[in-house]
Formats: C-alpha cells, structure tokens, sequence
C-alpha cells in the first residue's frame, strides 16, 4: 500500500471515531436532560428523592412519602384572656405625670410576661377614648381615658381588645368612633364596636395555622321602639349599626343574628369560635338565668368557648353540652375586673373583697393530622390587683397568683400578703369545682386538686 493510501486510510478511521463519539455524546446528553425533567417535575409537585427513585426505576405506583398521622397534633394555639379595664378617677389622677401627662406603666409590669407568652392576649376596654374633645378626662360614670393608656396595653402585648360594653357610649357617638379610630391608629385589633359600617362585626385570628373566629356582644337596656339604650343613654340612630349589642327584651333577635354570625365565620374558614359576652348582674357571684339560658342556645349553635365580663367579680366556669350532643361548650361567665378601684374598704355593695379579684383564663385549641380542629384545654390563674401609694397619689399593679403561696414572691407587705392570699382562696372557692371538671373532661392538666374539688 502506498504511503498515500495508508494516511488517507488513518484520517477516515479517525473521522469515523469522532462520529461515534459524537453520537454518544448526544446520547448521553439527552438522557441526562430527561433525569433532570423528571426531578424538576417531581419537585415542582411536592415530589422527594424516595419519589424520583421509584419512579426512575419504574416504580411510579410505589409511594414512600410517610403519611401524617391523623390523631397526632400538628399545631397549637392558646389564648390568654383578663377582664374590665376601668380607669376610675383615682386611677387616673394617681397616674398623672408632672409634664401634664399620663404614666399607666404600673399596670401590667407583673403580669406582661404572661400576656407574651401567649398565641393572643385579649382584655376588655370598658372605657372611651373621647379624647379632649370630649372634655376633661374623667372616670365613673362617664369613662374618657387618655390615648397613652393604649400605648401600655399595646407594649403589655395585648392583642386584642372587646370593646362592646356599657361604657363603650359614654362620650356619645363621637368617643364611639373616635376610640375605634385610636385602636386603629395604635394597631391594636379590636372586635365589639365599630367606626363605620364597613368595619367588621367578628374577626378571624389566625394563630400558628388554626383560625379562630371571635366576636364579642354587650347588653342594652330596655329602649323605644328601633333603638338602641347602652347604660342608659339613647344612642343616636347612626349608631345603631356601630355597637354588637342585644336585648333580653327582643333576645330572640340575638339568636338569629348569633347563628348568622356563626355560621358565616365557618364560611370564611374559622377552625373555632369565640363569643365574649358583656352580660350578667354587677357583683353577682353566680350568673342569672339570662347567661345561664344564653350560654345553652350559644352551644347548640355551635360555639367552643364563652368568655364573660360586666359583674366585677369573678364567676364560675361551666361545661356546657349542646341539647343535641354534637358540641361542649367551657364557658367562663365573668373573668372579674383586670384594673379598676373597686376596693372592699370602698364597695358598699360589694363589701366582700371580691371586686379586687380578676383571673388569667387560658383556652387552648389543637389540630390534628386530619385537618381537625379541637379544644383541648382550658385554665385559670387567680390575680390580684394590689393599690398602693406611688406616682401623684395611687397606683395599681396586676399581681398572677399560680398558687396561695406565690404571693410571698412579690414585695408586699403584710396586710397586702394577707389580702392577696385571701383573694387567691376567693377566686379558687368560686371556679374549682367547675375548672376541674372542664379539665378532666379535656384530658390537660388540672389546675387545683382533685379531691378537694370532689
């Protein structure tokens, strides 16, 4: 062969090297790409590697994603609830400051721990925030408060505030609104009174994925015809549509609106719900018929739990059973007052003590793998408020009693200690029967003993 020959002969095996090599080249590429699409599309519809594998290998029937348990509990929330935030005048003139402003700081320094460690944090405004517009600000009987008292609850990490009670009209429809504009000013929720039409009737909370559904009424007086009397005063025809109210007179007019309200939180995807009712007998230590009768009808419609407020005083915690079986209902027919100055050597009408005494009620919801949503617990702190000399005159100080004996803990002296303990044994006497047996019917942990309770 000539010389020739033999180069033209090794560039042709060569070319024909390179053309092999290409096409497997090209080979590889593609099936490269198609593992790549296939990883993108098990990733983009929630796929995992266990997926990928299976189906690379064939296997695209066999599913290793673990399945959740139904039973088991994916998420908590729990919510912390005090009472009434009434700023009688010795409350605010204790509170004035030498600049001409006002310094509630004293308020919740014992207690703000408890409101943060919550999932949500609710007290009862039972004040306006007329502002000077209104007047001087003044106490009982016609609550205007200072806006600076917002700012401490919001740093006290309260987060939500009822605000339909019987002093929610004391400075007329302009405190009315005017309160509602401050809460949205200050970016505090609120639920209970409104500044337009337009502004909710219940809100949903969602916390850490379970929604609860909360709305919060208050009782009217006898009144004409078509309108509405809050503590008394006539309320302007505006304002009708501006205050979540009832009266016993038309209550089956609450049911019907109850049920609406219900029904459309469920709607909008509420996992629980919550009413807080401003009802009963100022210093009555039981409820009356009326709370009793309306907690009932507030079950069979569903409701989870019932928070109570108005009498100043604490009342018992019930569990009620819907008439048709299918619902339980914890309800708490008054939580006390949080702050005032209704104090035993001052109440006439309630000589006993028991206007000082305010509790923490905690309620707890649960949802499970199956989608489900549960209360699952329920509890009670006692607490104190203690008045003291301090500031311009008097202060007042919100004091979480766990036990009798964790009044030693704070800085009392002795006829404060006294006074402390012997609330914690009033609060204790009124809600143990009834929390234990919410208690043992939720399956958590029971606050005080069991025996004593039996």
């Amino acid at each position: 062969m000539s010389q020739e020959n033999k180069k033209r002969g090794k560039r042709v095996r060569k070319e024909f090297l390179i053309a092999i090599l290409s096409i497997v080249l090209v080979v590889a590429i593609v099936a490269l790409s198609l593992v790549v699409g296939k990883i993108h599309s098990f990733s983009t519809m929630g796929g995992n590697l266990g997926d990928i594998n299976s189906s690379i290998s064939g296997n695209e029937g066999v599913e290793s994603t673990p399945k959740v348990d139904p039973n088991a509990v994916v998420a908590e929330a729990t919510v912390v609830n005090t009472g009434d935030i009434i700023l009688h005048s010795t409350v605010l003139d204790g509170a004035k400051t030498s600049d001409g402003g006002y310094d509630f700081s004293a308020f919740f320094t014992e207690i703000d721990d408890y409101f943060k460690s919550a999932d949500l944090a609710t007290a009862n405004l039972e004040v306006t925030l007329g502002g000077t517009e209104s007047g001087a600000f003044s106490g009982y009987p016609a609550f205007n408060a200072p806006d600076s008292l917002l700012d401490v609850i919001n740093e006290a990490g309260i987060g939500l505030l009822t605000t339909a009670n019987n002093h929610c009209y004391d400075t007329g429809l302009f405190g009315l609104k005017r309160t509602v504009g401050q809460l949205k000013l200050k970016g505090i929720d609120f639920i209970g009174t409104k500044e337009t039409t337009d502004d909710p009737t219940y809100v949903i909370k969602e916390l850490n994925g379970i929604k609860v559904g909360i709305t919060t009424f208050t009782y009217e007086n006898t009144a004409p015809e078509g309108r509405k009397s809050i503590n008394g005063n006539i309320v302007k025809p505006e304002a009708n549509e501006l205050i979540n109210s009832f009266s016993y007179d038309r209550i089956n007019d609450f049911y019907v609106d109850a049920q609406s309200i219900v029904d459309d939180m469920k709607k909008s995807g509420a996992d629980a719900i919550v009413f807080y009712m401003h009802w009963g007998e100022e210093y009555k230590l039981s409820p009356n018929t009326w709370q009793k009768s309306i907690a009932q009808k507030l079950s069979n419609m569903g409701v989870d739990v019932i928070v109570g407020g108005h009498p100043h005083v604490v009342q018992p915690i019930e569990l009620i059973h819907s008439e048709d079986s299918e619902n339980t209902t914890v309800c708490i027919y008054s939580m006390g007052n949080a702050i005032s100055n209704q104090r035993q050597e001052l109440m006439d009408s309630c000589p006993s003590g028991h206007t000082e005494d305010g509790m923490l009620f905690y309620y707890t919801f649960s949802k499970y793998g199956d989608g489900t949503v549960k209360l699952t617990g329920v509890d009670i702190i006692p607490v104190w408020v203690n008045k003291y000399r301090g500031g311009s005159g008097y202060q007042y100080t919100m004091y979480p009693l766990e036990t009798v004996d964790m009044a030693n803990n704070y800085s009392f002296d002795s006829t404060a200690l006294n006074k402390a303990k012997k609330s914690f044994e009033r609060t204790k006497a009124l809600v143990q029967d009834g929390l234990v047996e919410c208690q043992q019917y939720l399956g958590c942990e029971v606050r005080f003993d069991v025996e004593e309770a039996e």
